[in-house]
């Protein structure tokens, strides 16, 4: 193929040209197709630059070895969608409109990059996801389910999952579970997101979240109008005279196992919490985002089976299974169910089938119980290696909130501080941590008194590199 010249004078690559050459060589019902595919890429990724004159369509098709009129039907196509130019008498080009180069996909999904030893809370680990059972009920699902099934759902999930999804919450949680007030979403955070619209839609514009607590809180509310207001916490749970004070008829609490505290509600704040939303014609939406998970005794109950008519529930398989499935459910009082299942339809029509029925599959078999039990006995290990090692590395650090969930506060003495100075030091030795002063909404953190409280997640993390990761640690903060 000769070079051809551009407005510029400079000859164009003849290697632009061998992009077409395997088009060229395609079936002949796809041949044409192929060839304006070829060349609309070589134009959209800079390798024809604006400018470039083409050859004319008998010389290019010579040397493709195609028919004239395959050329021409490919530059008339082009010239039309703006990725070429042309002018009687004046030949073909490419055109200007295109801007060349094409944007690399960011993974913008969080990690911690290079960490020899990962301890920020929030994550389980993924090496127990259950790949050969999920598999196997991929496959059955794939055999069995009807062609209708695939269609658009009911909003608040496949009836099969529901019934399934009640029948656990009832045995594991003492949940009141209504399948007709499930909806399956996906997970805990487009719940909060469909109650925050909720919440919206009744008049109210506020909601209390626990301070410290999740930071995800905010936004999400926010995002539906609703504004957050922190709540201090005391031994019990959520402090009721500030509750009581703050004038919101709604609150956000994790009463199995607050986040991250790491206390448990009292029986005592979970009545005065239900009174308290009685008495306001309130409702209290609790995250039982790990509720499980616990090490030295049997789970306490949802709150929720003690007043479903007052109380919103949510859980997800994030911390079970992997946050990467984006399954969860939200059982609402029955006042609130049309509401929110119409903003559930509004918003995505409905969690998708195949994975509904998939995971209905899991439940109704027991592959869910026995994931459970595993996660449980590897979680257990992990927290006594990690407490074994704070005691071994940091002399007089105490570990507080009970033995549940999927990480554990550790605050060190004060000649470990300041927190920030710590914290540095501990990013340059490769291990990630999380302070609690994180997790404050707006106050002063603990660190203004000196002292370091770090939330560590130990679920993600082998027993081994807990203690590597723990004895970098203390090397850095003696150093």
């Amino acid at each position: 193929m000769r070079p051809t010249r551009s407005d510029s004078g400079e000859d164009a690559p003849s290697a632009a040209w061998e992009l077409l050459l395997p088009a060229a060589s395609a079936p002949a019902r796809t041949r044409g197709r192929s060839l304006q595919a070829a060349l609309r890429e070589a134009v959209r990724s800079g390798r024809l630059a604006p400018g470039t004159r083409l050859p004319s369509s008998r010389d290019l098709a010579a040397d493709l070895g195609v028919s004239r009129g395959l050329v021409t039907e490919t530059y008339e196509q082009l010239t039309a969608e703006g990725y070429l130019r042309s002018g009687r008498g004046a030949g073909t080009w490419v055109g200007a409109a295109v801007r060349a180069g094409r944007p690399a996909a960011r993974d913008l999904a969080p990690r911690s990059p290079g960490a020899v030893a990962d301890f920020v809370p929030g994550t389980p680990d993924l090496a127990l996801f259950p790949r050969a059972a999920w598999a196997a009920a991929q496959r059955a699902v794939l055999a069995d389910l009807p062609h209708r099934e695939l269609g658009y759902p009911d909003p608040r999930g496949l009836p099969r999952l529901r019934t399934a999804l009640a029948e656990l919450l009832a045995r594991r949680r003492g949940v009141v579970a209504d399948p007709e007030r499930i909806v399956v979403v996906s997970g805990v955070a487009q719940a909060t997101a469909l109650l925050g619209f909720a919440l919206h839609a009744r008049g109210l514009r506020a909601v209390g979240v626990e301070d410290p607590g999740s930071p995800q809180h905010d936004a999400l509310y926010a995002s539906a109008g609703v504004f957050a207001v922190p709540l201090p916490l005391d031994g019990e749970g959520v402090s009721l005279e500030p509750l009581r004070a703050s004038g919101v008829r709604a609150v956000v609490t994790t009463p199995a196992h607050q986040f991250p505290t790491g206390i448990a509600c009292s029986a005592r704040r979970r009545t005065e919490l239900l009174d308290w939303a009685r008495s306001v014609d309130g409702i209290v939406l609790e995250d039982d985002y790990d509720g499980d998970f616990r090490y030295d005794r049997a789970p306490v109950g949802a709150l929720q089976g003690l007043d479903p008519d007052h109380v919103a529930y949510t859980g997800s398989v994030s911390k079970s299974l992997a946050p990467g499935l984006r399954l969860g459910w939200l059982l609402v009082p029955e006042s609130w169910t049309e509401e929110v299942v119409e903003r559930k339809r509004t918003m995505d029509l409905g969690h998708p089938a195949l994975d509904q029925a998939v995971f209905a599959r899991f439940l109704e078999r027991g592959d869910y119980d026995r994931q459970l039990r595993r996660c449980q006995r590897a979680y257990r290990e992990r927290r006594d290696a990690l407490v074994a090692a704070l005691d071994a590395r940091f002399p007089g650090a105490e570990v507080s909130g009970i033995a549940a969930g999927l990480h554990v506060i550790a605050t060190l003495p004060r000649r470990y501080g300041p927190e920030e100075r710590f914290l540095a030091r501990t990013a340059e030795a490769g291990v990630a941590v999380r302070p609690l002063s994180a997790y404050a909404h707006g106050r002063a953190g603990p660190e203004a008194a000196g002292e370091v409280r770090l939330v560590l997640g130990y679920a993600q993390v082998p027993p081994a590199r807990i203690a590597e990761g723990v004895r970098l640690m203390a090397l850095a903060a003696n150093g």
